[in-house]
């Protein structure tokens, strides 16, 4: 897909990241054009003015969390995909109907004053199904972004309601989790993040954690050949 004034995206072979008010991108897209949409959206909930874990203190001056996106966005979303999987569901009951599953991402926060989980509303005709992952196991010491998902919870989502070769759309990129893990899902993700300086860290993140992979698979390989006597390398 190529969208016109929208900036030059962020690409790889796999990748179109824009920074860009995602309703802009969701205006020129046709028709069911994406196979998922995989978003995030704002929960409303001010959480950079919040204390304690959801908060990170240089993001205390961003207003993005302010209110939740409105009934347009939502039918742009159903308008430019063919199944959609929404995180923050209890948030947006309002504009969803017809639930035919849930998913959940089980924190196992323990005691703690945060969530037990979070909730996505999805378009599939399936099971509810739950991830489980401690929320610090999402590398809470190196978040870019308030609200940032682990990686390994997308590879579940890919691994569960998508092919290799689909095209996905992420609305709200965020941190960019979801395009790491479809960097290695072979999917092809659009995404859009409307915030500059998280567009920019998440780009710096995708970069950096998708070529550490690289090497890292390369160097098991040659330990590999090296393990089987092969030192043609």
């Amino acid at each position: 897909m190529n969208y016109k004034n929208l900036g030059t995206p962020h690409k790889t072979d796999s990748l179109a990241l824009y920074n860009c008010d995602c309703m802009e991108l969701l205006k020129q897209t046709p028709d069911n054009y994406y196979d998922i949409c995989v978003v995030d959206p704002p929960y409303g909930i001010n959480i950079n003015k919040q204390s304690g874990f959801g908060s990170l203190t240089k993001d205390k001056h961003k207003n993005w969390d302010r209110e939740t996106p409105n009934e347009i966005y939502f039918k742009e979303l159903f308008r430019v995909s063919n199944h959609q999987i929404i995180w923050g569901a209890n948030y947006f009951f309002d504009f969803l109907s017809n639930t035919k599953s849930l998913l959940s991402w089980d924190k196992m926060n323990g005691t703690n004053d945060m969530s037990d989980f979070e909730l996505a509303w999805s378009s599939f005709d399936k099971p509810a199904r739950r991830f489980s992952m401690h929320h610090f196991s999402a590398g809470y010491d190196k978040k870019i972004h308030p609200t940032q998902k682990p990686v390994k919870l997308y590879d579940w989502i890919f691994a569960n309601y998508a092919e290799k070769g689909m095209k996905v759309l992420d609305t709200h990129l965020g941190s960019m989790s979801s395009a790491i893990s479809a960097h290695y899902a072979g999917i092809h993700l659009t995404g859009s993040e409307l915030d500059k300086d998280y567009f920019k860290a998440g780009c710096e993140r995708v970069e950096r954690e998708t070529s550490q992979t690289t090497l890292s698979l390369e160097a098991n390989a040659t330990d590999a050949k090296r393990a089987r006597g092969n030192e043609e390398l």
